[in-house]
């Protein structure tokens, strides 16, 4: 069984009653599981008819729910940050630093970074507490780019340590004969918040790339867009290193319709179901049928939960 489980897929497609009716699946079976939304946009809460918040809730017997707030996540760090710094930093130096930590914050893709670190502290901290932690993600875009961010953040740190180092190195030359301020800049604290981060992102990457821990699930409707969008995305978490753990084909027709309309809509699903299950040979494939009513609080979870019949 993967410790670490991702969900996504196309908006609309599912996403959030899959890895819900998954996350009660495993749970029902004896794992203590952790089901983490890091869609800005949360519905979660919404499907198990509670609300999460941004603190670890127990949602069932051995099941918990966190639904990552962005924006809190973004400010806690930069007030961490600030604080270390003004701990050993001058005023003059605090101030400069202090700007341009404000304006990263405005620039785009902080929102993605600050999910990203709340992701890193839930994969080292959480999982040896949880037998498996599902994520359930934003739509397919948005999660590309934040599994990606390990390497990219990565090749940045480098180049943020490198100049850092650099400009260290210019400051101890310039302390010659103050023994106070040569030690200070020896163990200079943004050096190490940066080095710190750069281990951490290289333990999430390692997770991310074992076969035996992590995986990830796309969930697609059986039409065009989304199989195309599932296709790409495959290919571009497989040049990261990520497994893909299978794919779920939700809100399937079911066969007994007499209805015109939908017979005709059969007709075309059965087109895109043939070209699922083609160009997905190699993977793990699950069908979930189409409901009469939304998939909402645990009665239908758990209907939808039964029909999954191993686990990932």
């Amino acid at each position: 069984m993967k410790n670490i489980v991702f969900f996504g897929g196309k908006g609309g497609v599912g996403k959030t009653s899959s890895s819900a009716s998954y996350s009660l699946f495993c749970a029902q079976r004896g794992y203590k599981t952790l089901i983490v939304s890091t869609d800005p946009a949360h519905s979660l809460g919404d499907i198990f008819e509670v609300e999460i918040g941004n603190k670890i809730r127990e949602l069932d017997n051995n099941l918990f729910g966190l639904e990552i707030d962005p924006e809190k996540a973004s400010d806690d760090y930069i007030k961490r940050t600030k604080a270390e710094m003004r701990k050993t930093l001058s005023p003059i130096i605090i101030e400069e630093i202090e700007r341009q930590i404000d304006a990263m914050v405005v620039s785009p893709g902080s929102e993605e970074a600050a999910i990203f670190d709340e992701l890193v502290k839930i994969i080292i901290n959480y999982t040896s507490d949880y037998d498996v932690i599902i994520f359930d993600t934003a739509p397919t875009g948005h999660t590309i780019r934040l599994l990606s961010l390990p390497e990219l953040m990565g090749a940045w740190m480098d180049s943020l340590i490198s100049s850092r180092r650099e400009a260290v190195e210019l400051m101890k030359m310039s302390t010659v004969g103050n023994k106070e301020l040569h030690d200070k800049y020896t163990n200079d604290p943004v050096l190490n918040i940066l080095m710190r981060r750069k281990e951490e992102y290289e333990k999430a990457r390692e997770i991310l790339i074992d076969s035996r821990k992590a995986c990830f699930v796309f969930v697609l409707n059986p039409e065009k867009l989304p199989i195309i969008e599932t296709q790409k995305a495959i290919s571009i978490l497989a040049k990261y290193g990520i497994q893909i753990g299978g794919v779920i084909i939700n809100k399937v027709l079911p066969d007994d319709i007499s209805d015109e309309f939908l017979l005709k809509r059969k007709q075309t699903e059965r087109f895109y179901m043939e070209e699922i299950y083609r160009k997905f040979k190699d993977m793990i494939l699950m069908e979930i049928p189409l409901f009469p009513d939304d998939i909402q609080g645990k009665l239908y979870l758990e209907k939808v939960s039964l029909l999954y019949t191993d686990v990932i």
